[in-house]
């Protein structure tokens, strides 16, 4: 079975194909229907008899029908490249979601593995009732990730400050190490009996 790039591309050319003889066969369809516009516009229906029975004589009779013929069979023509440019699109379309599927799954594949997380800070107080006490938060525990604040974007407090101050009502994620363990919490910054929006 080809890769999904290779099967996308191969779709797209057969269509390219299909599509430039879909435009050849309506240029001959509409020759062949300017060709019976000429002879008196008898287009596809009109008699070739006179009221006599007798062949037309305003008309070239023999070409009107060899060109009637041929529209009718460019006409079924036309119908089956229709047909067949539909099915090849069902096909691109699902060869494009399976090159898609592919490139995403080979993207995740190739993605580096998690960085290691090293601590840039330590707590030192958790008050009794605050917004930290409840999160789980206890001294000595080692800040590894503090929302999007790791150690190799830590500058200084006023980091985790502005944090603080835009996540009001809302939940924040935490990576403490305690004890060599890391360990996952959520904070909820807010105002409580305390100073601050932590404790």
């Amino acid at each position: 079975m080809a890769a999904p790039v290779e099967e996308v591309e191969k779709l797209k050319q057969t269509l390219k194909e299909l599509i430039n003889k879909k435009d050849k066969f309506e240029r001959d369809i509409k020759e062949c229907l300017d060709i019976l516009q000429i002879e008196k516009n008898v287009g596809m229906d009109e008699s070739l008899i006179d009221a006599e029975q007798y062949p037309r004589a305003d008309i070239d009779v023999y070409l009107v029908r060899n060109t009637r013929h041929k529209v009718k069979c460019l006409q079924n023509d036309y119908k089956d490249i229709m047909k067949d440019i539909e099915i090849r699109l069902h096909e691109l379309h699902a060869a494009e979601r399976e090159r898609k599927a592919h490139s995403d799954s080979r993207n995740v594949a190739e993605q580096k593995p998690n960085k290691s997380l090293l601590p840039f800070a330590t707590i030192d107080l958790v008050s009794p009732e605050s917004p930290a006490k409840h999160a789980g938060l206890e001294v000595g525990d080692k800040l590894l990730e503090f929302g999007s604040v790791d150690s190799e974007n830590f500058r200084a407090l006023q980091d985790i400050a502005a944090i603080v101050q835009h996540s009001v009502g809302t939940h924040v994620s935490l990576v403490v190490l305690r004890h060599s363990r890391e360990m996952r919490l959520t904070l909820e910054p807010k105002k409580w009996a305390g100073k601050g929006l932590l404790g």
